[in-house]
């Protein structure tokens, strides 16, 4: 089943980073609020925000800064299939890192 062009993205995902310096991982997690999708990603103790997110059909993009292992302005570039991405980040002149993720899933509440 093919999610949703404009839900694509929507959910929370646990990333990881392939970069020259070794794996990182970290949790992004898409919205979308009145329309517009915003998101959030978490890691090595930090918490920012995603800016420029834009979905394209199956591509997904968006930009972020970190401080943590470096400071960074990073671009990102995915292509969600399902509950599962890979793409590529981007980090100024540094060469790209493969970037992979699942989008995490919640078992349904039940009431009792």
């Amino acid at each position: 089943m093919t999610a949703h062009p404009d839900r694509t993205a929507e959910g929370v995902w646990d990333l990881t980073v392939a970069t020259p310096i070794g794996r990182i991982k970290a949790v992004v997690e898409f919205r979308r609020r009145d329309g517009v999708v915003t998101g959030v990603a978490s890691g090595a103790g930090e918490d920012v925000p995603l800016r420029d997110i834009t979905v394209d059909g199956t591509l997904v993009t968006w930009k972020q800064s970190v401080t943590k292992p470096l400071r960074l302005n990073l671009a990102f570039a995915v292509d969600v299939r399902g509950d599962t991405l890979e793409g590529t980040s981007r980090g100024g002149r540094l060469p790209a890192s493969k970037v992979t993720g699942t989008r995490r899933t919640t078992p349904a509440r039940t009431s009792e």
